[in-house]
């Protein structure tokens, strides 16, 4: 019973996700053939599509599992890191440093705060919100696109990048204003 739970569609979907983050990178370091860019910006484009999929279908067919609920997000951010490492190197200027640094550190600690809240029992206190989400699909819109390292695409991955930093810092404020009372309390 465990184990059929665990294989269902929803988590392989998200397996999938995790799979494809090596295969990306592997990619991106092979010698250049003339369709490689448009095959890694499509290799993370299916990779966020699953990540859309995976909930739904998760939630649809009544197929939520502790494991997806612990994989999904690890996964999330594993692809999402991996790939703006990959884009430091396609571009290694400070307006592509910063926006990876923001958006890693964020990852980071709100992953940490959200594992501190539900140490205390709180943790729907700093639930996804729908910032999260839009921020969330800012950063895949912008990566899928910057992926593809077209210059006038560009415009579009950097504008949407942007507002992708945007809606990160927005988000982490949200959260740690939600956790602020437990975490201005004192010992």
């Amino acid at each position: 019973m465990a184990n059929k739970k665990l294989w269902n569609v929803p988590n392989i979907l998200t397996l999938m996700r995790v799979v494809l983050i090596p295969v990306l990178v592997l990619l991106a370091y092979l010698p250049s053939f003339s369709w490689q860019n448009w095959l890694i910006s499509g290799i993370f484009l299916l990779a966020a599509i699953t990540d859309w999929f995976d909930g739904y279908l998760a939630r649809a067919l009544n197929q939520t599992s502790a494991f997806g609920r612990f994989l999904d997000p690890v996964a999330d951010k594993l692809m999402v890191a991996a790939a703006l490492v990959v884009l430091v190197q396609d571009y290694p200027h400070i307006y592509m440093v910063i926006p990876a640094i923001v958006i890693i550190s964020r990852e980071i600690t709100i992953s940490a705060l959200r594992e501190w809240m539900a140490e205390l029992g709180k943790r729907a206190n700093v639930a996804v919100s729908q910032i999260g989400k839009w921020k969330t699909t800012a950063q895949m819109a912008s990566i899928t696109i910057l992926l593809v390292k077209d210059p006038m695409l560009n415009y579009l991955g950097f504008a949407l990048l942007y507002i992708a930093v945007i809606l990160t810092i927005w988000s982490m404020l949200i959260y740690l204003k939600a956790a602020w009372p437990d975490l201005s309390e004192a010992d």
